[in-house]
């Protein structure tokens, strides 16, 4: 599959660039990419913390009054959850919501991914270098390359960090390295922009 190189402010790049079919060419299945999404918002829950039961307090077991002639109720137990610092009753019990999911289905979800914006809304550029790195300056060049809504912008082994910073205030733009691809960001963008060496490192990626 080639795809036209563009310019960061929506200019002519350089000639075109061949996708691998293997990464960009795959025909997409909604059971996969559900799988994949639902994994991914599952594991960004924390644990669920416990609260401190009856048997998890650390007070004396020891009969601490008469059974009778107190003129209140027999108690025997400090830890009980009448008492202040007594355990709780019917408490919160941990719970850990990590999913697992096969490595195989992870990688085939991406490329499923990276082929749906590759079909409509896959931006391919020269790099995110920029003569002028101030946010009004790159929201001109969004607008005059036509990239509205949410955009999520990738780049090689680290971000550029001019363009970071001036992207930092755009509402709807994110900015990732390329180890940073996943399912659920690039679904949620309206736009998909690559750097050449966002391609070279997805492709590796996936050959290595």
């Amino acid at each position: 599959m080639k795809i036209a190189i563009q310019k960061i402010d929506g200019g002519k790049g350089s000639g075109d660039i061949e996708l691998n079919d293997a990464v960009f060419g795959v025909e997409p299945r909604a059971d996969i990419l559900h799988r994949v999404v639902t994994w991914q918002l599952w594991n960004r829950r924390a644990t669920a913390r416990p609260t401190r039961e009856r048997s998890d307090v650390a007070r004396t077991g020891k009969k601490f009054g008469r059974q009778k002639g107190s003129g209140g109720a027999r108690h025997g137990d400090r830890g009980a959850p009448i008492f202040i610092g007594g355990g709780k009753a019917h408490g919160a019990r941990k719970r850990d919501f990590n999913m697992s999911l096969n490595k195989k289905i992870r990688s085939l979800g991406l490329k499923m991914a990276l082929s749906t914006k590759a079909r409509d809304g896959l931006v391919v550029v020269d790099s995110l270098e920029l003569k002028d790195a101030k946010t009004k300056a790159l929201k001109g060049h969004f607008d005059k390359a036509g990239w509205n809504g949410k955009v999520l912008v990738i780049d090689g082994e680290s971000v550029n960090e001019d363009f970071a910073r001036a992207a930092g205030n755009l509402p709807g733009v994110n900015v990732m390295p390329a180890i940073g691809a996943n399912v659920y960001d690039i679904l949620k963008h309206d736009t998909l922009v690559l750097t050449k060496d966002a391609v070279e490192k997805l492709e590796a990626r996936f050959n290595g």
